[in-house]
């Protein structure tokens, strides 16, 4: 059976597909390529769809030949009815494939429909095998366009959910700029902020600075000006004392030399009754010899008597060997000893006006001592509160409405027994007795009264225990300043800790000088305290608590005063004072051993005790004034 062929004319290329790859195909090879063509297709497009238009085949130029689809009867055996149907291929003629009609168009690009004409077929006339080929491909076409479409909108709803993912990022990410401006603002307005408050806490700084040195130089101005007046003052009474002993040596010389010319002429009265006396007989002369010798060494006792100033036999010979005796326990300067007489003399008998006046007055002067009580409580180091605190002191001191005697005496033991109260300010108390008893002069000997009442070391006077003068320890005890309750003495610190109180507030004010107003127990009776202190009192603990507070307060005010002499009864403290301490080998003396010799080794009576200067203001106002 004689081979056919089919003879089809199409371009070689169509989109750069080769179309003719082979001149003889069989039917298998053709199927096999039409799948591969269409595979082809939906490689080359974006949306894999098989024949989709691209462009119209109107103007492509076609070529001149055709592929050429044979069978031989070498290659395949067929059957009877396959031979019938052989027979009748053979009877066609070959024609040409119609591609005319299958483009591709620009328009639809957008959708990746497949243009497809149901009426173009390959061949007008086909048979059982390119029908069912046909009517696969088409349904093929059918469910490709279908799932190009599930596609698109699956890619669209994808589009849509990642555009409102894309806009809520978006937002999200506007919203958080915006948060971070906001913030960034607030922190720059807080930065600037705390550069303010740094500036201005600078310049509150940089002025109460300088307002600080305003006040050192004009502190040191004043000083300045109080040292020179001092030193001028101590010229002046160096000079003065100079004159006066001066005079003093003349008028001692003048009393000498007429006692030595009174002494003369009594040895020439004498010598000229001896003669007398010799010239009766010689017996007389010898008996009268030793009589005359004895009365010529008269007159030499009576002017050496009259320089050591003894005191004669008789009454007051016992008085000064009963003195001695008492010297033994008292130990005080006999000066100090009669200053304190007077005052507590004063004060007793004041005390007992007032009970009178109390008894036969029906009025209530409580109040006044209260008020006076208050006042004194109310005290602090500050230049105003002192001055309104004294002001007011001295108006209910010469308020008529009450007696004078009743509230000096009341202002005395109050501002004196104020020195135990833990808050206690003593220079300020001391400022406040200066400035009142400057108004009221004879409150003074009142307050030293319960100075020398409440401690004895004020005086200054220190008395000795003796089983000879005492019953027991306790009247001893009781009679040095310890206080009674319920029957039991206080202990030994507690009567050393109120010790230390009254000498600081004593040392306090004998150190104070206002200016403009006098202090009538001033700096001139610190001095005299310490040297009649040094001159009199043994070393033991009651003494080195009371000289180390006196020191404490007012050796500043005495340096500055004295100087150099100030200075050399340190040196006796530290030399001798000291060293008897050492020696009694107590160790509870150690530590007020340490004290003293380190305030005066270290030089700490150059420095100004702290809250000897009032304060202009309190702090907390200063502070707020700024």
């Amino acid at each position: 059976m004689g081979a056919f062929k089919l003879e089809l004319r199409c371009p070689q290329k169509v989109h750069g597909i080769v179309v003719d790859p082979e001149c003889n195909w069989s039917f298998e090879s053709l199927s096999s390529e039409l799948h591969s063509l269409e595979k082809k297709l939906h490689d080359s497009c974006s949306v894999p769809v098989p024949f989709t238009k691209a462009q119209s085949r109107k103007g492509v130029k076609r070529s001149p030949g055709a592929f050429v689809m044979s069978l031989s009867n070498e290659e395949t055996e067929l059957s009877e009815s396959e031979r019938e149907e052989d027979h009748d291929l053979r009877m066609v003629t070959a024609k040409r494939f119609n591609c005319d009609d299958l483009y591709m168009s620009d328009s639809d690009i957008s959708d990746y429909e497949l243009a497809f004409d149901p009426q173009s077929y390959l061949m007008d006339e086909v048979g059982l095998v390119e029908s069912a080929f046909f009517e696969r491909s088409h349904e093929h076409h059918l469910q490709v366009q279908d799932d190009i479409r599930n596609q698109l909108s699956a890619i669209e709803t994808e589009l849509m959910t990642e555009q409102e993912k894309y806009a809520s990022a978006f937002a999200r990410i506007e919203k958080y700029r915006e948060a971070r401006k906001e913030l960034e603002r607030k922190l720059d307005t807080q930065y600037q902020r705390k550069i303010a408050e740094a500036l201005d806490n600078h310049l509150t700084a940089i002025q109460r600075e300088h307002e600080l040195k305003s006040q050192i130089e004009e502190r040191r101005i004043r000083s300045d000006a109080a040292h020179e007046e001092a030193k001028r003052k101590e010229r002046a009474f160096h000079e003065e004392r100079l004159r006066q002993e001066r005079a003093r040596a003349e008028a001692e010389a003048k009393l000498r030399i007429e006692e030595k010319k009174k002494a003369a002429l009594e040895a020439e009265r004498r010598a000229a009754k001896e003669a007398g006396e010799k010239e009766a007989s010689e017996a007389s002369k010898r008996i009268a010899a030793v009589p005359a010798q004895q009365e010529a060494a008269k007159p030499q006792l009576i002017a050496d008597s009259s320089n050591l100033n003894l005191q004669p036999e008789g009454s007051g010979s016992n008085r000064t060997k009963k003195s001695q005796t008492t010297g033994d326990v008292v130990r005080a300067a006999q000066t100090a000893l009669t200053l304190e007489q007077g005052r507590l003399l004063k004060l007793k008998e004041l005390e007992e006006a007032n009970r009178t006046l109390i008894r036969t007055s029906n009025m209530d002067f409580s109040n006044h001592e209260r008020h006076i009580s208050r006042l004194i409580r109310q005290i602090r180091g500050i230049k105003e509160n002192v001055r309104v605190k004294a002001s007011e002191l001295v108006k209910i001191l010469k308020n008529p409405s009450c007696p004078q005697t009743i509230s000096v005496a009341a202002f005395a033991k109050k501002v004196v027994s104020h020195c135990e109260s833990p808050d206690n300010a003593v220079f300020a108390c001391g400022h406040v007795i200066v400035l009142v008893t400057s108004q009221v002069p004879q409150a003074m000997d009142l307050i030293l009264a319960e100075f020398h009442r409440a401690c004895i070391y004020t005086v200054p006077k220190h008395i000795v225990y003796s089983k000879s003068f005492f019953e027991s320890k306790e009247a001893y005890y009781k009679d040095i300043g310890h206080r009674e309750d319920d029957g039991k003495l206080e202990s030994e610190k507690d009567y050393l800790k109120r010790l230390e109180s009254y000498m600081k507030l004593y040392g306090a004010l004998v150190q104070t000088e206002v200016q403009g107003v006098p202090n009538i127990h001033g700096p001139k009776e610190g001095w005299a305290w310490l040297a009649r202190f040094l001159n009199v009192l043994p070393a033991n603990m009651y003494t080195a608590v009371a000289l180390n507070a006196f020191l404490q307060t007012a050796g500043f005010a005495l340096f500055r005063k004295y100087k150099s002499q100030f200075t050399k009864m340190l040196l006796i403290i530290l030399n001798d004072f000291l060293k008897a301490l050492r020696e009694r080998e107590d160790s509870e003396l150690n530590p007020i051993i340490l004290e003293i010799q380190s305030y005066i080794e270290d030089n700490k009576f150059r420095q100004e005790p702290e809250g000897r200067s009032l304060q202009g203001q309190l702090l907390s106002s200063r502070v707020y004034s700024y």
